[in-house]
């Protein structure tokens, strides 16, 4: 008799979904923080450092160092982000890596739920390691943004082994490539980014960008290269030509195959300096 009984509900819950779904009551709601690699669902509220570079600019097909790094020292290093998942760091520190970049946050909502395996986890095998926020500069203010952030994982501490947070500036994976803004606007907002977020924690913010995207949605508004390091996204055997007025790089994201691999401009005593202050 129950079988029969639970049979009957569910044919009549098809028939309801079946009514309901003619009518248009359901809507498919993406579900963030899923945090698997290949989420096309996730991937409409989370975003990875280059995500929208590589969309824009090219996808990146290289594997393996880049040809040319420039310079004579450098220092191996990965970003990652929730498609990562539990990230082996173990691994990574054995295959050479010494430094690692982990989202935290993006726009005013969005945090990694798996920021504290891979923050800690990197921290805990050696690395030294910072955290990174997708900007989404429509959606509120810089100050806003920069307090989010610095409350959800990057902010900064003197122990060796913290670098300055990052404000990863791309293009706009839900519209206009710069977010409606004009360059002076764009400019004014990473201003007031930038000068909240060293308010907060002491340390003035990477920014991490393309140059191309740069170049359109910033320009020469304002001059950055004075207080904010650079790290710069391109996908190539050389770095190129920098963005306005920078005339060297900190970081260089180089390849995002098998994932995001990068270069730090100098030795392991310049990044131990960098993390110090």
């Amino acid at each position: 008799m129950k079988s029969t009984a639970r049979g009957t509900r569910r044919g009549l819950a098809a028939a309801l979904a079946a009514s309901a779904v003619a009518i248009g009551l359901f809507v498919a709601v993406p579900q963030a923080n899923a945090g698997q690699d290949g989420d096309e669902a996730d991937r409409t509220t989370n975003h990875t450092m280059g995500s929208q570079i590589r969309e824009h600019e090219g996808v990146d097909t290289r594997s393996g160092d880049a040809a040319d790094p420039g310079v004579q020292a450098t220092l191996s290093g990965i970003d990652v982000a929730s498609y990562q998942g539990n990230v082996d760091w173990k691994a990574h520190w054995n295959a050479g890596k010494r430094f690692a970049y982990v989202k935290a946050t993006e726009g005013l909502t969005y945090k990694n739920p798996y920021f504290s395996q891979q923050y800690t986890g990197s921290y805990n095998v050696g690395m030294i390691r910072g955290a990174y926020h997708f900007a989404l500069p429509n959606v509120s203010s810089g100050a806003q943004q920069a307090n989010y952030f610095a409350s959800s994982g990057g902010g900064w501490s003197r122990d060796g082994k913290t670098l300055p947070g990052v404000a990863d500036l791309e293009y706009n994976p839900y519209g206009a490539t710069c977010y409606g803004l004009s360059q002076a606007s764009m400019a004014a907002w990473i201003r007031d980014f930038a000068n909240t977020y060293r308010a907060r924690t002491g340390r003035d913010a990477v920014f991490y960008t393309s140059t191309s995207w740069w170049s359109q949605c910033v320009g020469s508004a304002q001059a950055f290269a004075g207080t904010n390091p650079l790290w710069v996204a391109r996908y190539s055997s050389s770095v190129g030509t920098l963005p306005y007025n920078w005339g060297v790089w900190t970081f260089w994201q180089y390849t995002s195959s098998p994932l995001d691999t990068n270069y730090f401009n100098g030795a392991i005593d310049r990044l131990q300096a960098m993390a110090n202050g």
